[in-house]
């Protein structure tokens, strides 16, 4: 890059004024710019039904797999029957 080039944007850069106002000054309604109680409700709200969602999902989930989990058990006394074999009703695990 050339020398000249350099300093043609390093004085541009300089002479840029500062924004007005400064960064960091606020000079607005502070209550325009918060989500204020109704914004909480409405964070509350959501945050509230997510985890209801959650708490049904995981009871679907685990209903349909104990659902599953008998069907093969009946599933392996019908079979075992049918060969001749003697069913144990004893409890798993």
């Amino acid at each position: 890059m050339n020398l000249h080039v350099l300093a043609s944007y390093v004085i541009v850069w300089l002479a840029d004024p500062t924004p007005s106002p400064t960064p960091g000054e606020f000079t607005g309604n502070e209550d325009a710019v918060t989500p204020g109680v109704v914004g909480f409700i409405a964070t509350f709200f959501i945050a509230a039904l997510t985890v209801l969602l959650l708490v049904d999902m995981t009871r679907r989930v685990r209903r349909v797999r104990y659902r599953a989990e008998i069907q093969e058990k009946l599933e392996a006394e019908a079979e075992a029957e049918a060969k001749g074999e003697e069913v144990s009703s004893a409890p798993e695990g």
